[in-house]
């Protein structure tokens, strides 16, 4: 991990709207995350992301999934995408494959998930999909999750986690809202940590030290 202060070079991976990769930017721009966004690459060539990025004279590159037969070429692609960047870190916000770190990125690929991993999780969920099999299952908290990757769906050391209580008269909708705010703290908060320094990995397990 980085040692000691460091503006991060992130590049953001998207497929989507792109409002985690505004949240972010928002708190680069007020102080809070001592980072800088280098690139942001979608899989969706029509991912309002790109234009969020492009507005801020941020490189906003596509790689539609869609152009490639299969996964390992698609990656390739990602990964000659993010050559010319040099990034410290990337972060996946919103990106609906799974990124192969072959070898390269082990331990600066950091994605977030809208449940309580290891539960409802795994390829397939995601989005409403997610919301949905909460509230079918009747479990009584859910919340969000932010953790390295490794080459499974939603697999790798956790770094934050935050519960929220589920509602009686919740719907995906409304548990949607609540669990996007929880994301919207914890992935700022998230990469500050390593931005600082603070985090190592061992065993497969993070370690937060203590800040100023």
């Amino acid at each position: 991990m980085t040692e000691g202060p460091h503006r991060l070079r992130i590049a953001v991976l998207l497929s989507g709207n792109g409002t985690s990769l505004e949240n972010l930017l928002e708190h680069i721009d007020s102080g809070a995350v001592d980072a800088e966004v280098v690139a942001v690459i979608s899989s969706k060539p029509e991912a309002y992301g790109l234009e969020r990025a492009r507005q801020r004279g941020i490189p906003a590159l596509s790689v539609p999934r869609k152009d490639y037969p299969d996964l390992e070429r698609f990656n390739d692609a990602l990964h000659k995408a993010l050559d010319g960047y040099k990034v410290d870190l990337i972060a996946l916000l919103g990106f609906l494959s799974l990124f192969q770190l072959r070898g390269r990125y082990l331990n600066r690929v950091l994605n977030v998930h809208p449940a309580l991993i290891p539960a409802f999780s795994g390829q397939g969920f995601y989005g409403k999909r997610v919301y949905e099999a909460v509230l079918a299952t009747g479990v009584k908290v859910t919340g969000a999750t932010v953790h390295f990757t490794d080459d499974q769906y939603d697999n790798g050391p956790i770094l934050l986690q935050e519960a929220i209580a589920v509602k009686p008269d919740d719907t995906p909708e409304t548990l949607a809202q609540r669990v996007t705010a929880v994301e919207r703290r914890l992935v700022p908060r998230a990469i500050q940590l390593i931005a600082q320094g603070r985090v190592q990995i061992r065993e497969g397990r993070t370690q937060i030290t203590p800040g100023p």
